[in-house]
């Protein structure tokens, strides 16, 4: 990294000196963060395509299953805020090679998992490294990444990275169950570990806070109770409805959540410092970008269904055409970073690209049962504004956090992702669930009235023109269910358009010098 230099002003007195620019060592380190970052964020969706290989291999019982593809997304949420404080308090890249060292050998252990009992503890270590890699690598951009012009770009590849590795996911696995066996998903991460763990000790500077105070061991459990309630019942609302089990899951959560807020403001060195919410930007950044994760996961819920059960398309086939969206994304970021370079006022972007998403909503509002590429194009556009949105609230956010405190801030941001995430899967898919079952006739069978893949598999066992019936009723009743989500979208994004503009405006962050 160059050494800072400092400026003399007219009156003949000295400025602070300017951020130091990172050079090719810099650069290189993030390309080597980028490979990690990619595969935590695939593991999220990697085994769509494996389970049923995995279910004819292991025999899992329903339950075990559903621990199988949810246990890493559950961990992950619910220790992202402890591993993000830790990396603060014990050095972000001694934890992040810790946790690099653990994913892999949880891979390792995952890919030859001979029971489902295993397989689901592998998936839990991965969890655990997992929350380790997301936060610590957005804190060593911000260490290494001073100057806030390369800092924003090197967010926007961050960002882009994170998005793109979720589409990515699902596709890898469809093509590698399709040519070998399903602990092959598994161990495409060894290489991409193995590289940080070589060279990570070389490339990255270590850096954490250096009067953190003592670790407040309460503050975990807590910090656990209040996420993974929460995200347990949002997660099932949209599919299973507003059952009691899964509304007292998200209360309970709530009032954990209320218990570790009180804690942080009370305790003496607490997991989360209330001043990172006094800093100047921070909190606008939080609640944009979690608005953003409910846009972005909400429209999933749709599109993913959409193509499979709507269109009739094999699971790979979706997963492969889903792929064409991420091409818009690849673009996005970086002309967003530009445009902020350029003095355009961040405002204005994160304003836009709440419009753009709200375009990329009404064009899935005026979708058929056979609009497979005006679909597309709408997700791609709601997704580059989404990704123009979260770019520039995470640039945000970092710049205005202290070093010290990266580790923690990164993990809060990622943390409200997963809330806004689950959050929008559950409104969203609720609204459209709710139109979907009221344009089934009473008279249909009862599963054809829970879901739309109930009623695929009710119209197997029906003769020829009852079961075209039915399927033409359920994938109108389905899309009429995602042209209301989409509206109700559309409308969230335009009115956080309005909140962005008015209240980012005057938002100017200095950024915490080391």
């Amino acid at each position: 990294m160059t050494n800072p230099t400092s400026t003399t002003d007219p009156l003949g007195g000295h400025r602070a000196p300017a951020p130091a620019r990172a050079g090719r060592r810099e650069w290189t380190a993030l390309g080597v963060l980028m490979l990690p970052l990619l595969l935590v964020s695939m593991d999220v969706s990697v085994l769509y395509f494996a389970i049923p290989a995995i279910t004819a291999d292991l025999e899992p019982s329903s339950t075990q299953q559903l621990w199988i593809f949810d246990i890493y997304a559950f961990v992950l949420a619910g220790l992202l805020m402890t591993m993000g404080s830790l990396g603060d308090r014990i050095g972000r890249r001694r934890l992040l090679l810790f946790g690099a060292a653990a994913f892999g050998a949880a891979s390792l252990v995952a890919a030859y998992a001979n029971s489902a009992e295993t397989l689901i503890a592998a998936r839990a270590v991965l969890g655990i490294g997992g929350a380790t890699l997301m936060p610590s690598t957005m804190a060593l951009i911000r260490t290494m990444f001073t100057d806030p012009g390369q800092r924003a770009k090197a967010i926007g590849l961050w960002s882009g990275v994170m998005t793109a590795g979720i589409a990515l996911g699902s596709v890898m696995s469809g093509i590698l169950v399709e040519y070998f066996w399903w602990g092959s998903v598994f161990l495409v991460n060894l290489p991409a570990m193995v590289l940080l763990l070589a060279l990570g000790p070389f490339l990255l500077p270590e850096s954490k806070n250096p009067e953190p105070g003592r670790f407040d061991l309460i503050s975990v459990p807590l910090s656990m109770a209040g996420v993974l309630p929460v995200i347990y019942g949002l997660k099932e609302i949209p599919s299973q409805g507003w059952n009691i089990r899964y509304v007292t899951a998200v209360t309970v959560g709530l009032l954990f959540a209320a218990l570790f807020v009180h804690r942080q403001r009370t305790a003496a060195s607490p997991l989360i410092s209330p001043a990172l919410f006094r800093a100047r930007g921070f909190t606008p950044a939080l609640v944009l970008n979690l608005v953003s994760s409910f846009a972005m996961l909400g429209s999933a819920f749709f599109t993913t269904q959409y193509l499979q059960s709507v269109l009739g398309k094999s699971a790979l086939e979706a997963a492969l055409w889903a792929l064409l969206p991420s091409v818009l994304i690849g673009f996005a970021a970086p002309v967003t970073t530009q445009l902020v370079q350029k003095g355009v006022n961040r405002a204005y972007v994160v304003t836009a690209g709440f419009v753009v998403a709200a375009c990329g909503y009404g064009m899935l509002a005026l979708a058929g049962t056979d609009s497979m590429w005006l679909v597309l194009a709408g997700a791609g556009v709601l997704a580059s504004g989404i990704v123009t949105v979260i770019s520039q609230m995470t640039d945000l956010a970092m710049g205005a956090a202290p070093v010290e405190k990266a580790g923690a801030a990164s993990s809060l941001m990622e943390t409200g992702a997963e809330f806004g995430g689950a959050l929008g899967m559950a409104v969203l898919g609720s609204i459209g669930t709710a139109v979907y079952r009221h344009g089934i006739p009473s008279s249909a069978p009862s599963p054809a009235h829970e879901t739309l893949g109930g009623a695929l598999a009710v119209a197997d066992g029906m003769p020829g023109r009852a079961a075209e019936h039915l399927l033409a009723t359920a994938r109108e009743a389905f899309t009429h269910g995602m042209q209301a989500a989409a509206v109700t979208g559309a409308v969230l994004l335009l009115a956080s358009a309005a909140l962005a503009g008015a209240g980012l405006r005057a938002v100017r962050v200095r950024d915490a010098r080391e």
